[in-house]
């Protein structure tokens, strides 16, 4: 911990103009985080400051480095010019602030096609029209629904959006020294001390009786975080401007009901979640704003729910993110600079080293064209998309690797200002070129052949659920192939609608195994082996306890780019319906001659389209196009197999991707397979089983190999 106490955060006469914080506590903090209490000339220097500097985003020194950089760097001048547009369309606007809260963030879906909706024109005071982005559908708020207050949703954004335009208002006034910002930024909040206790708490059920603890400004604790955290920004940057009346009111009437009545009331889970790391930014930065020990004690030292236990037990040492979602890991990131920021202002040092290991995790998963796959409750995510947050990894962590992120990126998040790395790193090198590797902590084997964003890479998950995020999907992979996404995870919807678990949260929806149309049990699998050297790069690994009775293991081997071999173990008590399913980025061009299939109404199933089915115990091959590049499915025969070819969901339920299910109904089967990018398939002929193991020819074009496969072992022969 800091050692640094000069910077002084418990006692700041004439800053704050309240009673009740004396020295006792800033000793024994001092001494609880490990630093040396204050000395009597460090106190008496502090108590002689009339007006400190703003503590939480930037100091002193912090407000210079700002303006230099605007003055000197383009990336900096253009984020500024954009921050202070927004506050100069304030000033001449009247606060008026919304009636009530604001409704779910994930309940503004389509309710037809899972895509977020947009607001259209407005209808009256406080209403709006709704509009489906696929196809085009109109839908009306109704407030006495909750996945339907889709006005509320837009009241939501709008809280927030007020709360970041005091603190662009605050800003303004800062840099420029123009009274007219701070007035604003002074009748924001002092709108919001008029009306904040007379919000109604609310959760996403529309009651405070279930699911995570509601709030006044939103549906949860969490947007209650969000929208505090800006505001307390806010509030820091004007503070020479407020009255200690000003500051009291605040204090009494937002920030303390805010943390007694909604964010101090439940810890989140065990206390280790992406949204507690916000809660504890927001209780952080309340306690450094008013001098109020005990807030900042519960936010960064707490032992159940506190900043360091979060970043101890929620960041494994390979450095991802528990929840094994890239959108969670990112969005945890974004909640800790807040508080770590304004600690390091303070004289607290929380760049701690599982924090910089969150930087780096998502440099070692990226793939060729560094983009994050869709783990879970997340959307693909390049890297690119994330340059705000490596404005922070740039600034407060000796590592060039994250300078190389926010170059040639579009460097416009107001991370930028508070922190933005200086000088401007030089033009964005090349990717480097992948390499096979394997992190067991977090259950991924990436497969890798190739050089540059063309290389093909496979990625196979196999490590622990992840919580309340994780998706039934042990053994499933997704990959990149030719410079584009090939076999794919569809991520997640927003949660406000039927699909997100009637699809996104089922086996089907995954590259993987489902036994008697049935997703698999939450599971943590393990790599049974893993191998770089040779022929060819491949793993083995098992799914672990995904339903009673079951054994699920999975061969994935790396031949050549653009070819990948598949091995798919399954052993049952009993014979069992197993379907294997595979989707596919693309086009179908070409599937067997069929009949039509009706799908089951259950959850996965019911969502296929245009179904046909086959069954035969011939070799198959099944072709799709993307982007002018083919891609191929081959099966090997010999086993009667039934084939369903179909549509399955994307990025939305209009979004149709080919789907292919391999179905058999047997206690022990292998089925053996491939994919291969590009002109022509390959083929693939299996000798009969000798004790368990497999000879498998693979045939390409010219090429040619032997493989022998079992249980533990792999071995190629190029022929």
């Amino acid at each position: 911990m800091a050692d640094a106490w000069g910077a002084g955060w418990l006692l700041r006469a004439g800053r704050v103009g309240l009673a009740g914080h004396g020295v006792a506590p800033a000793v024994s903090m001092g001494l609880r985080f490990g630093g040396r209490p204050p000395t009597r000339t460090w106190l008496e220097d502090l108590v002689g400051m009339a007006i400190s500097p703003p503590r939480l985003l930037l100091g002193a020194a912090g407000l210079s480095d700002l303006q230099r950089r605007i003055d000197e760097h383009a990336w900096a001048a253009d984020v500024w010019r954009g921050v202070r547009r927004a506050a100069d369309a304030r000033l001449s606007e009247p606060v008026e602030l919304p009636p009530r809260g604001g409704a779910w963030f994930h309940a503004y879906t389509s309710p037809e096609h899972g895509a977020p909706l947009k607001t259209g024109r407005r209808l009256g005071p406080w209403q709006w029209e709704h509009r489906c982005p696929v196809s085009g559908q109109v839908y009306l708020g109704d407030p006495s629904t909750p996945l339907k207050d889709y006005d509320g949703c837009v009241i939501r954004g709008l809280h927030q959006t007020w709360s970041e335009d005091a603190r662009s208002l605050a800003l303004a006034w800062r840099v420029t020294g123009d009274e007219g910002y701070a007035d604003k930024a002074r009748e924001v909040l002092l709108a919001y001390v008029k009306v904040y206790r007379g919000y109604p708490i609310h959760n996403n059920d529309g009651d405070t009786t279930r699911g995570l603890t509601g709030g006044h400004i939103g549906s949860q604790n969490l947007c209650e975080s969000t929208w505090l955290i800006r505001l307390l920004q806010a509030a820091d940057l004007v503070w020479p401007a407020l009255s200690d009346g000003h500051r009291a009111a605040i204090l009494d009437q937002i920030v303390k009901p805010a943390l007694d009545e909604v964010i101090l009331v439940q810890r989140v889970g065990d206390g280790v979640h992406n949204i507690q790391c916000w809660l504890n930014s927001a209780i952080g930065l309340a306690g450094f704003l008013f001098d109020e020990a005990s807030w900042i004690e519960r936010a960064i030292d707490d032992p159940q729910s506190g900043f360091h236990r979060n970043l101890a037990e929620g960041v494994r040492d390979d450095g991802m993110w528990w929840e094994g979602a890239w959108s969670y890991h990112f969005y945890t990131l974004s909640s800790l600079w807040p508080l770590a920021e304004a600690a390091r202002l303070n004289g607290v040092d929380l760049y701690t080293e599982p924090y910089r290991r969150m930087f780096a995790a998502p440099l070692e998963l990226a793939g060729p064209t560094r983009v994050l796959p869709a783990f879970n409750d997340s959307r693909r995510v390049p890297l690119a998309s994330q340059a705000a947050e490596f404005e922070v990894a740039a600034a407060r962590f000796d590592d060039p690797r994250f300078a190389q992120i926010i170059a040639g990126a579009d460097r416009g998040g107001e991370t930028v200002l508070w922190m933005g790395a200086d000088p401007a790193p030089g033009d964005a090198p090349e990717p480097p070129d992948q390499v096979s590797r394997n992190l067991p902590l977090s259950g991924y084997a990436v497969l890798t052949r190739g050089r540059g964003v063309g290389a093909t890479w496979l990625c196979l998950k196999y490590g622990p659920h992840g919580g309340g995020h994780g998706h039934p999907d042990k053994l499933s992979f997704v990959l990149f192939a030719a410079g584009r996404e090939v076999a794919v995870d569809p991520g997640t919807c927003r949660y406000g609608v039927p699909l997100h678990s009637g699809w996104y949260k089922t086996s089907l929806a995954h590259n993987t195994l489902i036994v008697d149309e049935q997703s698999q049990e939450p599971a943590e699998g393990r790599c049974l082996v893993f191998e770089t050297s040779g022929d060819m790069d491949y793993v083995i690994a098992d799914a672990g306890p995904i339903g009673e009775g079951v054994r699920f293991q999975r061969t994935a081997a790396l031949l050549d780019e653009g070819l990948v071999v598949l091995i798919d173990r399954v052993r049952c008590d009993h014979p069992r319906q197993l379907d294997l399913a595979y989707h596919q980025r693309g086009v179908w061009r070409q599937r067997p001659d069929a009949a039509p299939w009706s799908a089951p109404d259950t959850p996965g199933y019911r969502y296929l389209q245009d179904a046909e089915t086959v069954t035969a115990d011939q070799p198959a091959v099944l072709g799709a196009v993307h982007e002018d590049t083919p891609a191929w499915v081959t099966l090997a025969g010999g086993v009667s197999t039934t084939l369903i070819t179909a549509t399955g969901v994307g990025d939305h339920a209009g979004d149709r991707l080919p789907t292919v299910l391999f179905r058999r109904r047997a206690a022990e089967t292998d089925f053996v397979w491939c994919i291969s990018v590009g002109a022509d398939p390959a083929s693939l002929a299996v000798a009969p089983a000798e004790a368990d193991r497999l000879s498998i020819e693979v045939r390409r074009g010219e090429r040619r190999w032997a493989l022998s496969s079992s249980n533990d072992e792999l071995s190629c022969q190029p022929l």
